[in-house]
């Protein structure tokens, strides 16, 4: 017996816009689907959460593009239709296991959803329902104040991609519209808007219903910073426009103490992701602070590296004021990074809540590009004595090579400690054959990418820098011919 697909409605972005059924159907679900671009960020399965429940499997139909150019020899509409093969056969294997299959959707499922590509796939092989939800249309009409269309009124709905000329006939001869998917074509809509005549009587609506809404007169919006997720409405004609106000939250705001990944947005946690985009505030090193992609409605706390304490009580006063606070750090922020000073300044600021959300480590990263060196038991040590002394890392050192620990090691340079690396070495050497795999892994992930593998014997000092990570090898790690390092799972 085959399961059964349920394409649901998840409304506009208030999760107590989706509807009782729908809550229903995701909390008994035995497989939830989500669509996500590249970045990996899932609005629907944020808006869904609530209504999940522990133990289900998570199916992420992550987009292989979206605007951009592709070598698929079936170009841009060739890519998708083999993107949405692949996440068709996928859902198909758990129904055929008889699961029970819900595939979000923003909105409604078939007004502009991803779910219908899912549908006209798999709705003729297995039972399926579709479940409709509130649309942004709908929505943007309630935060608006007005009413889309009255008596014999045309209410006509348009895609923003559509060529400008087209836009415009369509705007002259209609009573009221929605124009959707804005963000990178909102100019060409708001010209479309003038062209017609009915700039000045058309508004522009972002996020209807979400945390951060916005409306205003189209005419009044700044290109700069549109999002995806915001469209022009020219509603019924009527005499009177409200804009309900929304009730301040009162109380504190968070701290969410987030981990950048060791590089760009492929990098990035789904969870990481939306806590950035949740946040009001940004606060963190200045580099790492740059590497969130810029947001109009978002303040930049940028700092130096060297005020870890005074960063984390200003992130914690900020949240006090009401502020949603996201901390940056690289890689993971429990590991060397600002989980620690966060957690530790906020037991001055006991009403503020914190959280820390994970993030994937440097050692990590350089370990997959060659293979599985940390397979084993390993020992993570930063060479840095600006809040330790060496003899502690010393110690620490001899400790681990006499363990027989595979060590990855943070911090092993900079311009102003340029001994502690070949100390470290030798201190190694005392207990290690000189023939020990070591890989040294820099910038890994950014554009300056590169790995290394030697032997402790030769590794040079005067080749690794700040932006290097190490990993040197136990006694069972292995290079294979081809380059590969792995530690067996098995200890002798």
């Amino acid at each position: 017996m085959t399961g059964r697909l349920y394409g649901v409605g998840l409304g506009p972005g208030d999760p107590e816009l989706v509807t009782v059924k729908t809550a229903r159907l995701i909390g008994a679900a035995d497989v939830i689907a989500y669509h996500a671009a590249r970045h990996g960020r899932s609005i629907a399965r944020s808006i869904a959460l609530p209504y999940m429940r522990e133990g289900q499997v998570e199916e992420l139909l992550l987009y292989p593009l979206t605007t951009e150019t592709t070598d698929h020899p079936g170009g841009y509409q060739g890519a998708l239709d083999d993107f949405y093969a692949d996440c068709a056969e996928r859902l198909a294997a758990h129904l055929d296991a008889g699961r029970t299959v819900v595939v979000l959707s923003e909105g409604d499922p078939l007004f502009y959803g991803s779910y219908m590509h899912m549908h006209k796939r798999l709705a003729h092989r297995y039972p399926t329902e579709v479940v409709p939800g509130v649309t942004s249309v709908s929505a943007a009409s309630a935060v608006l104040g007005r009413p889309l269309v009255e008596r014999d009124e045309i209410l006509t709905v348009l895609p923003g991609t559509l060529p400008g000329e087209v836009l415009t006939e369509h705007l002259r001869g209609t009573g009221s519209a929605a124009v959707l998917k804005l963000g990178r074509t909102f100019e060409k809509v708001r010209d479309a808007f003038a062209d017609a005549g009915r700039l000045d009587d058309a508004w522009y609506v972002e996020r209807a219903t979400m945390g951060a809404e916005r409306v205003a007169p189209l005419k009044d919006v700044d290109p700069d910073g549109v999002p995806y997720f915001s469209l022009a409405l020219l509603a019924s004609p009527a005499e009177r426009t409200f804009v309900p106000e929304r009730e301040p939250s009162g109380g504190p705001g968070e701290v969410v103490v987030v981990g950048l990944g060791p590089a760009g947005r492929p990098w990035l946690t789904p969870e990481a992701q939306d806590a950035l985009a949740a946040a009001t505030d940004l606060v963190g090193y200045g580099p790492y602070v740059d590497r969130v992609a810029p947001n109009p409605r978002q303040r930049r706390h940028r700092t130096d590296n060297r005020v870890e304490a005074e960063r984390a009580r200003h992130a914690l006063e900020l949240a006090g004021q009401g502020a949603r606070v996201a901390v940056v750090s690289s890689g993971d922020p429990g590991v060397f990074a600002m989980a620690s000073a966060v957690l530790e300044a906020a037991a001055g600021f006991p009403d503020v809540p914190v959280r820390v959300v994970p993030g994937l480590t440097a050692a990590q990263a350089v370990a997959s590009r060659v293979g599985a060196p940390l397979g084993h038991d390993y020992c993570v040590l930063s060479l840095s004595d600006l809040l330790k002394p060496w003899e502690v890392v010393a110690e620490r050192l001899t400790a681990a090579a006499r363990a027989d620990l595979v060590l990855a090691l943070y911090n092993p340079a900079s311009r102003s400690r340029t001994w502690q690396l070949a100390a470290a070495r030798d201190l190694l050497l005392e207990h290690r054959d000189p023939a020990t795999p070591v890989v040294v892994g820099r910038d890994v992930g950014g554009p300056g990418e590169s790995v290394t593998v030697t032997t402790l014997g030769e590794l040079d000092p005067e080749r690794v820098d700040m932006r290097c990570l190490l990993i040197v090898g136990s006694s069972t790690t292995r290079v294979t011919e081809s380059g590969t390092v792995y530690t067996p799972r098995r200890y002798p």
